[in-house]
């Protein structure tokens, strides 16, 4: 069984089913494929800026370990969850999909540090703040 995480124009899906794999041939110019093909998972992000931000604004991938990546992901999951399941009181144009992020499965470093960027790179395009510290 093939899962998939993808996030299309700003927005997370979890999908989770037989599913064909993904190639960076069908996908736009802006999308990040982020995949762990052991796991069988991947991640899609087409939001215009975010391989920019990546490349400009991100820390390296080892800048923090793939613990602390798993345990901020966790809270931003929690709290992207929040927010969508409130479209009233938050933009559900940001918001549009629940994040299903499991934490008993280790996705890697690459997936982890991708997540992880694209939370900070809602903050930082869409002016959101999920947290009182900025870390």
């Amino acid at each position: 069984m093939k899962k998939a995480l993808y996030v299309i124009l700003a927005l997370f899906m979890f999908s989770c089913g037989s599913t064909q794999k993904t190639t960076e041939k069908n996908l736009p110019d802006e999308a990040v494929r982020i995949a762990n093909d052991e796991l069988e998972y991947e991640i899609i992000i087409i939001d215009i800026g975010f391989q920019s931000y990546l490349n400009s604004i991100a820390q390296p991938a080892n800048f923090y370990s793939v613990e602390y990546y798993e345990q901020r992901n966790r809270m931003y999951v929690a709290e992207w969850n929040n927010r969508f399941r409130n479209p009233q009181r938050y933009n559900p144009n940001i918001y549009e999909n629940e994040i299903n992020y499991d934490p008993n499965i280790r996705y890697g470093l690459d997936v982890n540090y991708k997540l992880f960027n694209y939370f900070k790179f809602v903050e930082y395009k869409y002016n959101q703040r999920f947290f009182l510290s900025r870390n």
